[in-house]
């Protein structure tokens, strides 16, 4: 059985009450909490092998390296995707958005083609939208 309250226990801000209840978050999309687990590692990373990604060649940099492409396959485990070039890393959900609003069209829109975006969409589904050669946004 899942155990909520095992779950919530992971996340310290969830602990607090807000109006006498426990804190609900719901506003994922644009900052989610982090478990333990996640802040602990962090911590660890930049305690101990902070060091640029794929671009160096010292000792750091290439520890720092394995470790990232190690949680490349990781993830491509969890979703049970067919290979780690699979797998891209971004900074947020705004940068993901972009980047599949933007490869998607590249790919697969064409010149007078429409793509129609409600008012009340997030601010990251609406931009790329406005910037895409050929394509009309309605709004």
């Amino acid at each position: 059985m899942y155990d909520i309250y095992k779950v919530r226990a992971d996340f310290p801000i969830l602990s607090r009450t807000v109006y006498g209840k426990p804190l609900v978050y719901l506003d994922n999309a644009a900052t989610t909490q982090k478990p333990l687990c996640v802040l602990d590692a962090m911590r660890d990373e930049y305690l101990n092998v902070n060091a640029n990604v794929h671009r160096g060649i010292h000792w750091l940099s290439q520890q720092a390296t394995d470790l990232h492409e190690a949680a490349r396959e990781t993830v491509r485990k969890f979703i049970n995707a067919r290979s780690t070039a699979e797998i891209v890393f971004t900074r947020g959900t705004t940068e993901s958005l972009n980047l599949v609003a933007s490869s998607f069209c590249e790919g697969f829109m064409q010149e007078g083609d429409e793509i129609i975006v409600s008012n009340v969409e997030h601010h990251s589904n609406i931009v790329p939208c406005k910037f895409l050669p050929g394509v009309v946004a309605l709004f």
